[in-house]
């Protein structure tokens, strides 16, 4: 019987790794587009087929999912969106076409614009978390430790902001102590922001992370692991809370001895 064909966008972290492998224990045939500068290059030795682009290279990418007989398109890991401002970047007539036609850079509406012109090319751009419902955040605390009342209520302060900023699509991440907003995510990523937020507050910050009020989990969807909880260690941070349900815990049982290890808490809610 014929494999079915995936293909898959891969960004950076492990999250491009985790899904490859539980795409291919599922049967599929996993073609894989690397981003030269974000993908890691061991994921080839994980996948069906792998080629790396530039990060202006659509057609290039379009080309190559059609030659490998891709539908079904998903997006895992981060593609840097600093990566599209570098003096040397060049991009496609693709991806020109995109840029010249929406109305912002911000990385809901060039992902959706990603996504509209690979209909236009007869893939379906899908659910990235499709495969990997046993990843997604648990209810409840999974440390040891619970949160203290200050950190209940830097988180509730926090949920409320990290919305407003999802809203706007400014980012995921907030850094939180009693009830200043200290770092709030932009471009840089949930790690800097953990790091520069740390810095600020010196000790003790609550870091929370959430999905956008009208998430696509086409892409972009909230991923912490062990580097994020090793960011948190580095910057004295001592709370995170992520959205049970609609974030993907990488390495779970690492992350949880990692927090136990450094009295970190970690609370799905």
């Amino acid at each position: 019987m014929e494999k079915k064909v995936l293909g898959l966008i891969a960004g950076n972290g492990k999250f491009p790794i985790v899904f490859a492998k539980k795409a291919k224990q599922q049967g599929y045939k996993v073609i894989t587009a690397g981003v030269k500068g974000d993908t890691l290059f061991f994921l080839k030795y994980m996948v069906n087929s792998f080629s790396m682009f530039d990060v202006g290279d659509l057609k290039g990418l379009f080309d190559y999912f059609k030659a490998e007989g891709v539908s079904q398109v998903i997006m895992a890991g981060q593609v840097n969106p600093k990566n599209l401002f570098k003096k040397d970047v060049q991009l496609d007539q693709e991806f020109q076409t995109i840029f010249d036609a929406i109305r912002d850079r911000k990385a809901d509406t060039i992902f959706s614009a990603v996504a509209d012109k690979l209909k236009n090319h007869g893939m379906e751009l899908i659910d990235s978390t499709f495969l990997l419902q046993e990843y997604l955040a648990p209810k409840g605390t999974i440390t040891k430790r619970g949160p203290t009342l200050r950190e209940l209520d830097d988180i509730a302060f926090g949920k409320e902001i990290a919305k407003q900023m999802g809203e706007i699509d400014v980012g995921q991440t907030v850094v939180i102590k009693e009830k200043a907003i200290v770092a709030i995510e932009a471009m840089e990523g949930t790690d800097k922001t953990i790091d520069r937020g740390g810095r600020m507050a010196q000790e003790g910050a609550v870091v929370v992370k959430m999905s956008k009020p009208d998430q696509d989990f086409r892409f972009d969807v909230p991923v912490i692991g062990p580097r994020t909880i090793h960011t948190m260690i580095k910057s004295q941070a001592q709370c995170l809370a992520i959205e049970e349900g609609k974030t993907i815990i990488i390495d779970y049982a690492k992350c949880v001895k990692m927090a136990n290890k450094a009295g970190i808490c970690v609370v799905c809610a």
